[in-house]
Formats: structure tokens, sequence, C-alpha cells
């Protein structure tokens, strides 16, 4: 009887520590070792959280992140996306319009929780409804490579947006960049996520276009700008913004301090709230960006944005395309840019706006001041478009041109444009220095040409990343041939087909050979398709 108790009591304690049967959840990610006590309780205590979290950090070395993928489909009851599956270890993985559903977004979410490669998601158009949103806010909790992420066009709701509200007050994610666009948010959206914006600091970039704001939205908003010490970009276009919105908005970028970029086009802020921005533009020392297209803003609303313009030092650029201006509102507007010596203006858009020939000596006067402004406006009144036609010529023709001329290659006419010759400018660097030089003279619509073959997407001017590419775009051919592969062509076969898309006619005469262009009866119809920014101005 000795003997037997202690082998009953070894007994009774192995049956004690049995581990309990593991969930459908835990099998998914458990190979590995069963759990302590410990642990077991640990995941007790989480499991009101979260049903994301790894419970067996070593299964993150034992199963691949296709296998951990694939076995989430199976739990979840879905096919896995052969796009996620190719894509998951890059930076940057794009599933707009799979039709994903709750379901399949639960099971990327599952996949992400433990990856460090992806650090862009796109998944607008998936129909995930709120509780695919609540699998991947959960998942950000516990990712924290993941910066940006994209679920427009999903019909998130109210519902969708109480819970991106409660995420985003916890500030506990690597995220900066949220795009929020077309979920059907309304002013009761508004009224949970404007508390939870104004609390965060993580979030610099946040996307709430194409939604239903109203008057009463933009009031939130506006409260929301001026408690947040974290936003860097706001997009609120294609809402339904007045003028009671746009004040509100504009007390409270009187009193933010960090936002730089703002789109308020497509709403309804008329001169009233045009005058109300213009007060900002005069006292706010941040913002560089301002988007107020499309907000039927006249000639009496612009005036009260061009006093403001006469103080501002920070804005670069300022779009006011498809608002009912005329020449007088746009002369308004580039004299007030003149008359201030400190004024950082960059790009006016203007660009439904016919101007007069004395509108462009005018600007000339503005240009002698402010090197680096471009005004982009529709046409000159009078001006031919063949002689518009005639007038341009591919820009990097002319810089190859010069370069062999003076036995130099092109990167190093482009490197002499930086004291330091460095690869790469912010394009209102590049716009002033090529401006001032003198040894290649490009017009404005040249240069903006020039601009667009260049500029890397991030605001800069990158020669090494778009160089090559560049001249063979303009007609150059290198000595050696470049075999690296993009996109299953080579850099010279991409090249040949920008040729035909960059380069304009030098005369008139066309190609024997039929085209489109040769097909048009008049020469508006030619310069639609030799030029199409032929009525930029030049």
């Amino acid at each position: 009887m000795d003997n037997d108790e202690p082998l009953e009591s070894k007994t009774t304690e192995e049956t004690e520590t049995q581990p309990a049967p593991q969930s459908s959840d835990e099998m998914l990610y458990c190979e590995a070792e069963d759990p302590t006590p410990v642990d077991k309780e640990k995941a007790g205590r989480e499991s009101s959280e979260t049903d994301l979290e790894i419970e067996d950090t070593e299964k993150l070395f034992t199963t691949g992140q296709r296998e951990l993928y694939t076995e989430a489909c199976k739990l979840v009851g879905v096919v896995p996306v052969s796009c996620f599956l190719r894509n998951m270890e890059e930076s940057y993985v794009n599933l707009n319009h799979h039709g994903l559903g709750p379901n399949g977004t639960k099971a990327i979410a599952i996949a992400l929780v433990s990856n460090t490669t992806v650090i862009s998601l796109e998944l607008a158009d998936n129909c995930i409804m709120e509780e695919g949103a609540l699998s991947l806010v959960e998942m950000l909790q516990e990712n924290y490579y993941l910066q940006e992420l994209n679920i427009s066009d999903n019909d998130l709701g109210l519902e969708g947006a109480k819970i991106i509200s409660e995420f985003l007050q916890k500030n506990s994610s690597s995220l900066l960049n949220l795009q929020l666009s077309g979920n059907n948010f309304k002013d009761d959206s508004a009224e949970l996520l404007c508390p939870a914006l104004s609390a965060n600091y993580r979030i610099t970039e946040i996307d709430l276009s194409h939604n239903q704001f109203s008057d009463k939205g933009g009031e939130l908003l506006g409260h929301m700008l001026a408690l947040n010490v974290g936003l860097l970009s706001l997009d609120l276009s294609w809402n339904h913004l007045c003028s009671q919105a746009a004040v509100a908005l504009s007390n409270g970028l009187k009193a933010n301090i960090t936002l730089k970029t703002l789109d308020l086009s497509m709403n309804g802020f008329g001169n009233e709230g045009a005058a109300a921005l213009a007060e900002v533009l005069r006292l706010n020392s941040c913002l560089a960006y301002l988007d107020i297209s499309s907000n039927n803003i006249s000639n009496e609303g612009v005036s009260k944005i061009s006093k403001g313009l006469e103080f501002n030092e920070t804005l670069r650029i300022l779009k006011l395309f498809l608002n009912p201006i005329s020449i007088d509102g746009a002369t308004s507007l580039i004299l007030s840019i003149k008359r201030n010596p400190k004024s950082k203006m960059e790009n006016l858009d203007i660009s439904n706006v016919m101007v007069s020939e004395q509108f462009v000596k005018m600007l000339d006067g503005v240009y002698a001041v402010h090197p680096q402004l471009d005004v982009v406006y529709k046409s000159i009144q009078g001006l031919s478009v063949k002689k518009t036609i005639l007038q341009w010529t591919n820009p990097m023709r002319l810089i190859q041109s010069y370069a062999d001329q003076n036995k130099i290659t092109v990167l190093d006419f482009f490197k002499s444009l930086s004291a330091t010759g460095a690869m790469k400018m912010s394009v209102g660097e590049f716009w002033k220095a090529m401006i001032k030089q003198n040894q290649v003279p490009l017009n404005r619509l040249q240069l903006r040409e020039l601009i667009k073959r260049l500029e890397d997407n991030t605001g800069m001017v990158n020669f090494s990343f778009s160089l090559n590419r560049t001249l063979l775009a303009a007609g150059h051919t290198p000595g050696t041939r470049c075999s690296q592969q993009i996109g299953g062509d080579t850099e010279e076969q991409m090249a040949l087909s920008l040729i035909s898309q960059t380069s304009a006619p030098e005369e008139p005469a066309l190609k024997s050979e039929p085209c489109k262009a040769q097909q048009s009866d008049t020469w508006a119809d030619l310069a639609k398709a030799q030029c199409p920014m032929v009525d930029q101005g030049c």
C-alpha cells in the first residue's frame, strides 16, 4: 500500500496537469510544445481581446507564412487568394477588388499577425464589413510593421466607424496612413471618429473623401484639427461640406501646427468659405498644399484669398480648378503673390481660366520675382493652336543636344543644377534651378513635361531613377543594351513605347503612316492628339 500511494498521487498529478483540448483557433498556431499552466492562464486573459493572437511564439519559426495563411483559410472556410500567396513576402500588397468579404479578410489578418515584410496593404472594395474591420484592427494591435492600410469603398458605415474609432484611441499601432474613402460615413460617424482622431498622435495621413459629411460633421472635423498633433495630410474631398463647415475647419486650422496637406475639393464652400480660408492663409504657418477646386468660389471669394496670399509664407501649391473664376480673379491672385516677397508659392492651378496676352506679360513680371512659380491656365485668347504646337520641342532632346555639344553627359548637366551635385532635388528646387539656368532654355510647358518624366511620385526629381528611361523616350540610344527586366519588358523596349507617348512633333507635317493625328480635320484635333498639354499655356 505504501508503494501504491505515491503512484496514485503521481497519476492524479499527471491528470491535473493534462492540458485541456485546444480550440480550432489555437490549433491553427500550435504545432510546438503544449502550453504551460501559466501560458494557458495568459491565453485565457487575452482571448477576450482578440482571436488573432499567436498562442505559441515558436510557431513563427515552425510554420511558413504561406502555410499559415492556407490553414487560416481552412479555419474560416474560404478559398486562399493566389495574389496574396504570391506577394505576402513583399512590402506592398494590392488586394483591391478581390471580393474577400469578412471571412476572407479575417484569414488575411490572421496571416499578417506575425508578418514582418508587408508595409502597405490595399483592401479597397472588398465588402469587408464591420467583421472584417474588427479582424484588421485586432491584427494591427499585434503587427508592428504595417504602416499603410487602404480599406476604402467597403461601406463600413456607423458600426465600422465605431470599430475604427476604438482602435485609433489606443495609439497602439505602427500604422501611419489610413484610407477610409467611400465608406458611407455620415455626421454620426464623425461624432465617433473625430474624438478618436483628436487623441491620436500616430496617424499622419488619413483619407475621408467620398463620404457624406455635412456641416455638422465639418464642425466636428474642425474641432479635431484644433486638437490633433499628428496629422500631416487630410483628404476631405467629395463630401457635403458647405460654408458653415468651411468656417469651422478654418477655425481649427488656425490652431493647428502640423497639417501640411489639405484637400477640400468638390465641396460647396462658396465665397463665405473662401473668406474664412483667406484668414487661415494669413495666419497659418505650416500648410503647404491646399486644394479647393470646384467649390463654387467666384472672383469675390478669390479676392479674399488673394489678400491672404499677400501674407502667407508657407503655402506652395494652391488649386482652384473648376471654380467660376474669370481673368480678373486670376490677375488678383498673381499680383498678390508678386506683392509678397516671402511667398513660397510653386504651383497655382487655375487651368479652367482662359487668359489674355496682357495677362501673360504681367505673369512674366511675377516670374521675375518668384522664378519657382508655375501658373497653370487654360489657354491664351487669340493664340492659335498651330503656333503653340510649333513652339513645342521635346525637352530631353534639347538637353541631350547641349550635352553632346559640350562633351558631357546628361547626368552631369542635371547634377550641375545642385550646388552639391545631388542626385535628387525637390520639384520646387528643380523648377527654380531650370528656370535660372541659361544653357538649355525651356518654356514652362516643356519644363512641366520634363518634371513629369523625372518625378518619382514623392515630390522629388530623381535623376538616377528616371534618367535612362527618359533618354530613351527622347530618342537617345545608349551605348549598351540594358537587359534588366521590368514587368516583362526590357527598359529599352519600355522606352520605345514611351517615345510615341512623349515625343511631340517639331513641325506640323505628319508622317505618311496613318494615325489618329492624321485623321484630324482641325488644328485643335491635331493638338489634342499630339500635344495634350497645349491648352495649359507655356
